[in-house]
């Protein structure tokens, strides 16, 4: 049982230290907690559901043996391409949102100024996409998060030591994310509205300047 809990511990804070890195994710998750005025502090929850239901598919994907797919030069280009596009596209009709000035009509209307493509779907779906948009999630999952899961000898075999590293990792997302959408939401009320648009804008332009990165770097490491 001891060991299971330094499995646990470990996990959680190797995971927390790369959650608390600025990133797609983190960017989306602080956007969308802008734009819900209801229960806004649980995106941040809401968001890692999607992104760990994505993670247990992609640690059982590493015990089946697809780790070689993915380090492949061709795999990370494909990734980092489609990726990169996918955020940039999200940039800019968020931002498109803005700047046709759409935010009296949304809040009047249903639909959410500066919305991304994805936030139709709901926070739990964006959490999957944004994810999976990211090319540096993919390879820290083939080259540090496969070391960890040697480390700890996790296998279907070895279930509880497999749990205690997942369920480690995603409380460590948990803390942090449900941490930046509660002080989010609790902080609509003295900002004014014009700050919200700023914030969006900054978010936007963030999530551009991301997949710009992401899809240039592809080609550079691979």
């Amino acid at each position: 049982m001891a060991a299971l809990w330094i499995v646990f511990s470990l996990s959680f804070v190797v995971a927390l230290s790369g959650a608390l890195m600025p990133g797609p994710l983190l960017t989306y998750t602080v956007a969308r907690t802008v734009r819900t005025p209801h229960r806004g502090w649980l995106t941040g929850a809401l968001v890692i559901a999607g992104h760990a239901a994505l993670e247990g598919a992609i640690v059982c994907g590493l015990l089946f043996g697809v780790m070689e797919f993915l380090r492949a030069p061709l795999a990370v280009r494909i990734i980092g391409t489609v990726g990169g596009a996918f955020l940039i596209w999200s940039g800019v009709t968020m931002l498109a949102g803005l700047l046709r000035g759409r935010r009296a009509e949304a809040d009047a209307s249903g639909p959410q100024a500066g919305a991304s493509p994805f936030d139709r779907l709901g926070p739990v779906a964006g959490g999957v996409l944004v994810s999976m948009a990211n090319p540096y999630w993919w390879l820290w999952w083939v080259t540090v998060g496969a070391a960890s899961m040697l480390r700890f000898d996790v296998s279907f075999e070895r279930w509880p030591a497999l749990a205690a590293f997942f369920l480690g990792h995603e409380a460590g997302h948990l803390a942090w994310y449900l941490t930046v959408s509660t002080l989010v939401h609790l902080g609509r009320r003295g900002i004014p509205p014009v700050a919200y648009d700023v914030l969006l804008g900054v978010c936007a332009v963030a999530v551009i300047g991301f997949g710009a990165y992401l899809g240039i770097s592809a080609y550079l490491g691979a």
